[in-house]
């Protein structure tokens, strides 16, 4: 109940996000610390020509297959599960539908409650100070 949910929006940026939630950009570092995102660059999500870029970079062959999966259903959840490429139902993820995938289950993030972070930010500096 200290966080609510948020969906990052194309070219977002952390502090972008600080600046709508707590009118103040310099409170980037909570919205990244809450989602624990050490690296900005990569484990936040990237705008559509970043990724792009990013993939072209990445891989050789963005269509070539990185694995197999089967979805596997237990009531109303369904799960993807890395197979070989020999099982019963499974399909291939390219390359650049596995990076899509990781991208876009970064875009929906914690953001802490407006009414806290006063308290954390307070007891955040006062353990750096010990």
């Amino acid at each position: 109940s200290l966080f609510e949910k948020y969906d990052v929006k194309e070219g977002e940026t952390p502090e972008l996000v600080a600046h709508r939630q707590y009118d103040d950009v310099s409170l980037h570092w909570v919205i990244l610390m809450f989602n624990n995102i050490d690296d900005p660059y990569y484990q936040w999500p990237m705008s559509q020509r970043n990724f792009i870029k990013y993939v072209k970079d990445k891989y050789a062959n963005p269509d070539a297959i990185h694995h197999y999966e089967v979805a596997q259903s237990s009531g109303l959840t369904t799960t993807k599960i890395k197979v070989d490429s020999d099982a019963a139902g499974a399909t291939s993820v390219s390359n650049y539908n596995y990076e899509a995938d990781l991208n876009d289950s970064r875009k929906q993030i914690k953001i802490l409650k407006r009414e806290y972070i006063g308290q954390i930010t307070s007891e955040f500096f006062a353990k750096l100070q010990e």
